[in-house]
């Protein structure tokens, strides 16, 4: 049998995707693409089997889901690709609306505990599909991420840029977890021996694009508007771990999240194998 894996469509997830697809056998996996938001409720919906998905979707409904060990993208410090595009700065938002990417939950509510837990702030949140630029014309800050966030960090649109995964490390001082891979739990009962060979392709894939990222990024799509060398930059940035450091930042982030109302309770997590 296909295993069913869900590809999210941002330079975050190109060096593993890549490495996977250019030296393993992938004659027996399907890939789907598209954005988290999107990739969860197809995994909530069982239409993929595994997938590197929002970390709260986890934290939501932990029993559906495994997590595959030994992988994440997470940061460890600035992640580049989540960011606050504010008109003031960070102490100046309380009381005010910001403006939400419709593409990541995770990301949401790593913003809320950053500014009602870390800075006492208030604040509500509204989603929107608009460009930076008019986002900022309406709201006095917006959160991006992934690829949106790359560009709108290149593009300067305002004076106060803040990076989550700096503020949340500032904090804390251990990871974020940004995203953990997935795994329906129906699909580890009947398809073990093909998800322990998926899983050990993945890990595998990972070293070698640590290894491999100049070369990766030569032929990488994102290289057109980002350029090699900030593109290599940017995934040096990014750990694809999951460490047992990754997973006490991963409790913590759920403790916070427990205290703000998002979940009912701080899941225990389950790894497959």
């Amino acid at each position: 049998m296909s295993l069913t894996i869900g590809h999210i469509e941002y330079a975050n997830c190109t060096p593993i995707f890549t490495a996977l697809r250019d030296g393993f056998d992938c004659s027996s996996y399907r890939f789907v693409r598209g954005v988290p938001a999107h990739l969860n409720r197809l995994l909530a919906d069982g239409e993929i089997d595994v997938c590197p998905s929002s970390s709260i979707e986890y934290g939501k409904n932990p029993d559906r889901y495994l997590i595959l060990p030994d992988l994440s993208i997470s940061a460890v410090g600035p992640v580049k690709s989540v960011l606050l595009f504010s008109r003031m700065p960070l102490e100046d938002l309380d009381g005010s609306t910001i403006g939400m990417t419709t593409e990541s939950d995770t990301s949401v509510n790593l913003l809320r505990v950053i500014l009602a837990k870390f800075n006492g702030l208030s604040n509500s949140f509204e989603r929107t599909g608009l460009l930076l630029a008019e986002a900022l014309a309406i709201y006095p800050a917006v959160l991006l991420i992934g690829d949106g966030a790359l560009r709108g960090a290149q593009a300067a649109p305002c004076s106060h840029v803040y990076d989550l995964g700096e503020l949340w490390y500032r904090s804390t001082g251990l990871p974020f977890v940004f995203a953990l891979w997935l795994l329906r739990r129906e699909t580890a009962a009947t398809q073990p021996g093909d998800v322990a060979r998926l899983a050990a392709d993945l890990v595998q894939a990972k070293q070698v694009a640590y290894g491999a990222y100049p070369a990766i990024a030569a032929e990488a799509p994102e290289r057109e508007w980002i350029g090699r060398e900030l593109l290599v930059d940017y995934w040096r940035t990014i750990s694809y771990d999951l460490t047992e450091a990754h997973l006490r930042g991963l409790t913590l982030f759920f403790t916070y999240a427990v205290d703000l109302g998002v979940l009912t309770s701080v899941p225990a997590l389950k790894l497959f194998g």
